[in-house]
């Protein structure tokens, strides 16, 4: 089922609601007491389950700042839930006016906490869309991330992308789950400024570009300062251990490695995709 269904139906027929609404400040919370409320079923499967989140197309984003990203970026959420704890602060009162179209709830703490994707829970959450991207203008700047499988280094790419003007970012197969708590964390907010296409076929996205791939390894010979980057670019970033494919290597216009005068042997692939990303940057004047 939609999480925009289940909510809905949440909103309206709970049996474990109070009669009437608790009122914190000018913010009326639905309460929510029991794990068999059909709302914090939806919201645990989305937490801990990449499965359910591209089933129903819809993710569990934590803390204020991503919450506040969102509604920048995107607009209001589906549902937020607060903890009994975080609901008379200010600045949560502030995030809940911002969203007047979204279902509102409060949770005791120990319900909340089982919710939280972290350890020290922020006490606010929001069920959201997952934006759609089908229908994403072309960009004159890409990502191709391959097979990028820890969830902080995926956060940290698309953190370094949406921050030197990336329009997307297409992540093959077996990368990790784009919007799965940590890397939306990791993301800073990232994923509501540029767009993400999962199980792309990199090579083929390559092959229709219009403008330069640069793959980025350590056993290429031009340096990535030497190249003009100026025009339409795509940066391919592979796998932390096994690289960039033989097949997406191959695909790419332009291979290039990143200068290291010191004695180590290589570059963590988030660092490497953030050098790449403002080398643009700097080249371009921006």
């Amino acid at each position: 089922m939609p999480c925009g269904a289940t909510a809905g139906a949440a909103a309206k027929a709970p049996s474990d609601y109070a009669n009437d609404p608790i009122v914190t400040g000018a913010v009326s919370l639905k309460f929510i007491s029991s794990r068999d409320n059909p709302l914090f079923k939806t919201l645990k499967k989305l937490g801990t389950s990449a499965r359910e989140r591209k089933k129903s197309a819809c993710t569990l984003i934590d803390g204020e700042h991503l919450l506040t990203a969102y509604l920048d970026s995107i607009g209001s959420p589906q549902t937020i839930v607060v903890s009994t704890a975080a609901a008379p602060q200010p600045t949560i009162q502030a995030l809940l006016r911002r969203a007047p179209g979204a279902l509102l709830a409060e949770m005791p703490e120990p319900l909340f906490r089982e919710l939280a994707p972290v350890q020290a829970p922020t006490g606010i959450l929001a069920l959201v869309k997952i934006p759609d991207v089908a229908a994403t203008a072309a960009t004159d700047f890409c990502l191709f991330l391959e097979d990028i499988q820890d969830p902080g280094n995926l956060g940290s790419i698309l953190r370094s992308g949406a921050a030197a003007g990336a329009g997307i970012a297409y992540l093959s197969a077996q990368c990790a789950d784009a919007w799965s708590p940590k890397v939306l964390r990791a993301g800073m907010g990232a994923h509501f400024l540029l767009a993400i296409r999962e199980n792309a076929d990199l090579a083929a996205v390559a092959a229709e570009f219009p403008g330069t791939v640069v793959a980025a390894g350590l056993h290429a010979t031009k340096s990535l300062y030497d190249l003009d980057l100026g025009g339409a670019v795509a940066f391919v970033i592979g796998n932390e251990g096994a690289g960039v494919s033989a097949q997406l290597w191959q695909a790419a216009h332009e291979k290039v490695t990143i200068p290291m005068p010191g004695r180590m042997e290589s570059l963590n692939a988030a660092a490497a995709a953030a050098v790449c990303c403002f080398e643009r940057v700097r080249q371009r004047g921006s």
